[in-house]
C-alpha cells in the first residue's frame, strides 16, 4: 500500500489518540509523581498493563525472568510491531529522563491502533521494559527472545533536541580488583603489598590511555573499596570502570585494553588482578532510516520537525542498541526543554511533567501509532527496514 492509500488509516490513528489524550497524560503524571526504580517499578507496571488488559490485549506479566517486564499481545503472526514502554526512573531525580512520557506515548499508540480495524493485519505487541537506567531490561528480553518474530521496534525519547535519530554508544561496566598482602606499614612495610598502590596507579594508566582514544571511547573510574584501616597496608582494592564507545566493536577493544593495562599493572606491582564484567553490556544503537524518516514524517503533522543530529555529538547509551541489533529500530528524540537544558537534571524532571510535555506526548503517540500502522501494511516498507538492518550488520 502507498502512503496515500494509508492516509485515511493515519487520520483514524491520530484521531483515536487525540480522543485519549487526557487519559495518556493522566497515565504520564501518574508515573512522574511515583517515581520507582530498576527492576521495582511495580506500580508503574501494574497500571500499564491494567490499561492494556482492558482495551483487550492479551497481557503476560513477569517475562524474561524480570518481574516488573511485560508482553501485551492484540492480533496473531507476522507482521509484528513492538512498541517499546520504559518506565524506571533515576534515583533521587526522579522521571528526569522522561520515561513516564516513553510509557505513555508506547501505550497511546498501541492503544489507537487495537482501536482502528484497518490496523489488524498481524499483530501489535506493547513491551514493558524494566531498568533502562541500570540493569538493561530491553537487553535481558532480547536474550530470552521477546522479539524474535518481531518486524520493527519502536519509540521515541523526550530530550533537548529534535533529532530523527539517537546516536547512542555502546556501553559497559567492569569491575577490576588487586589482591596484594597486608603488613604493618610501620613495623615490616617491606612485607606488604599495597593493593590500594596499584588500583590508583591503574587510573594513571588510564589517564594516559584516555588520551589515545578514538573519538566517543572513554573509561570512568571511581573506587569502591580502598581497604580498611589507614595503619594496614591494603590487602585488597577495588575499582568500577564505565567504558562507552561509539560501536560495539570498538567497546570490546576497549575493554581489552582495560585488561592489558590492570595485568601490567600487576605484574609491575607484585599484586593480582581480577577483571570482570559487572553489568549487561549495551549494543551500539543501529537506526533504520526509512522507520525513522516515517516517524519525522509523521510528527511533523503536528508541527514538529525533526533533524539529522549534530556530528560529534553523543548522547549516552540506552539497552535499545540491543534491540536494535536482532530488528529493525527506532529512536528519536523530541524536545521538552530548550537546547541549553539536560537530562538527568531536576530542571528536566519538572519538564517532564510540563504542558510542552504534553503535546509532545500526544503528537509522538500518534506518530508512533502511524509508523507502526505502515510497517503492519506496507510490504514494501518492511522489506526496506530490513534490507537496510541487513546492510548495518
Amino acid at each position: 500500500m502507498t502512503r496515500t492509500d494509508l492516509a485515511p488509516v493515519h487520520e483514524a490513528l491520530r484521531t483515536a489518540v487525540a480522543a485519549r489524550a487526557g487519559a495518556l497524560w493522566d497515565v504520564a503524571l501518574r508515573l512522574h509523581a511515583d517515581p520507582e526504580y530498576a527492576f521495582a517499578e511495580h506500580r508503574a507496571a501494574a497500571l500499564l498493563t491494567g490499561e492494556l488488559e482492558r482495551a483487550g490485549f492479551a497481557v503476560e506479566r513477569g517475562v524474561a525472568g524480570m518481574a516488573t517486564a511485560f508482553t501485551a499481545r492484540t492480533g496473531n503472526g507476522r507482521p509484528a510491531v513492538a512498541l517499546l514502554l520504559e518506565y524506571d526512573a533515576l534515583p533521587g531525580l526522579g522521571h528526569a529522563c522522561g520515561h513516564n512520557l516513553i510509557a505513555a506515548a508506547g501505550l497511546g499508540a498501541a492503544l489507537a491502533l487495537r482501536s482502528v480495524p484497518a490496523c489488524d493485519a498481524g499483530s501489535v505487541l506493547a513491551v514493558g521494559t524494566p531498568a533502562e537506567e541500570g540493569g538493561g531490561g530491553k537487553a535481558l528480553e532480547a536474550r530470552a527472545g521477546v522479539f524474535d518474530g518481531v518486524d520493527t521496534a519502536l519509540m521515541f525519547h523526550p530530550g533537548v533536541h529534535n533529532w530523527r535519530r539517537a546516536p547512542l554508544t555502546a556501553q559497559v561496566q567492569y569491575r577490576v580488583g588487586f589482591h596484594g598482602r597486608a603488613a604493618h606499614p610501620t613495623g615490616n612495610p617491606t612485607e606488604g603489598i599495597d593493593a590500594l598502590g596499584a588500583l590508583i596507579e591503574l587510573f594513571n594508566v588510564l589517564g594516559g590511555l584516555s588520551r589515545r582514544l578514538p573519538e566517543a571511547s572513554h573509561v570512568q573510574g571511581i573506587v569502591t573499596h580502598g581497604g580498611t584501616a589507614t595503619n594496614i597496608v591494603p590487602a585488597y582494592a577495588e575499582g568500577l570502570f564505565g567504558l562507552r564507545a561509539a560501536t560495539t566493536g570498538a567497546l570490546d577493544d576497549l575493554a581489552g585494553r582495560l585488561r592489558t593495562c590492570a595485568e601490567g599493572v600487576a605484574l609491575a606491582t607484585g599484586t593480582r588482578a581480577e577483571v570482570e564484567r559487572a553489568t549487561v553490556r549495551y549494543e551500539h544503537f543501529r537506526d533504520s532510516g526509512v522507520l525513522s524518516a516515517r516517524f519525522a514524517a509523521h510528527l511533523s503533522r503536528s508541527g514538529i520537525e525533526l533533524t539529522e543530529p549534530e556530528p560529534g555529538v553523543q548522547l549516552g547509551s540506552s539497552d535499545i542498541g540491543n534491540v536494535s541489533t536482532l530488528v529493525p529500530a527506532v529512536h528519536p528524540f523530541v524536545a521538552i526543554m530548550g537546547e541549553d537544558g539536560s537530562d538527568h537534571t531536576p530542571a528536566f524532571a519538572e519538564a517532564a511533567a510540563s504542558e510542552r510535555a504534553r503535546t509532545v506526548l500526544t503528537a509522538a503517540a500518534g506518530a508512533l501509532a502511524c509508523t507502526a500502522a505502515d510497517v503492519l501494511l506496507d510490504a514494501d516498507l518492511r522489506g526496506q527496514a530490513w534490507a537496510g538492518h541487513a546492510s548495518q550488520g
